[in-house]
């Protein structure tokens, strides 16, 4: 569980590829920033640098820890803030029971910066082996899904020379698998 004592501010981010949207809300739970961000490393560290000279403690938490929200983690990490990630299962289950049901990222950077400041038992810890695995585990699905790719295709070539030159099937089909 994230230790949230000491706080100053939690900032919910809804990553996105182009841009994304920060809601920042202190413990009483005031809104102190609401504003959408670049994907850039100098907007992001400003807006680090500005709510930690402000607030203290920053949390910064994310619905996707992988991808597209390496770039703010990594850089909210540098700059000396707190990190966390909130998991979709989670984020979805808890913005049901805000009202509204546009999906907006607005909405959901104020849901994940609202969880974060009143449900942290939600929240799961972002430490550098946890960033190590989720790599490991995108190369995994990668190679995984070329042998799955390769096994399809090696698949069509047997069914097509079954269809139209089954002796020629019988004698190159078991050598399709081998260079």
């Amino acid at each position: 569980m994230i230790d949230i004592d000491g706080t100053g501010v939690f900032l919910g981010l809804d990553v996105g590829k182009n841009n994304h949207h920060g809601h920042g809300l202190t413990p009483a739970g005031k809104k102190v920033f609401d504003k959408a961000l670049p994907n850039g490393e100098p907007q992001l560290r400003a807006v680090f640098d500005k709510l930690k000279a402000k607030f203290g403690t920053v949390l910064v938490v994310v619905d996707q820890p992988a991808s597209i929200g390496a770039l703010p983690l990594t850089v909210a990490r540098d700059a000396g803030c707190q990190v966390a990630y909130l998991p979709g299962l989670a984020m979805r289950r808890i913005a049901d029971l805000y009202p509204g049901e546009a999906k907006t990222d607005a909405r959901d950077a104020a849901v994940i910066a609202d969880a974060a400041r009143t449900m942290p038992h939600t929240l799961r810890s972002l430490d550098l082996a946890d960033e190590i695995t989720a790599e490991l585990t995108m190369l995994v699905g990668f190679d995984q899904d070329l042998a799955g790719e390769a096994n399809r295709t090696s698949n069509r070539i047997r069914g097509l020379l079954t269809q139209f030159h089954p002796s020629l099937e019988r004698v190159l089909g078991p050598r399709l698998d081998h260079p």
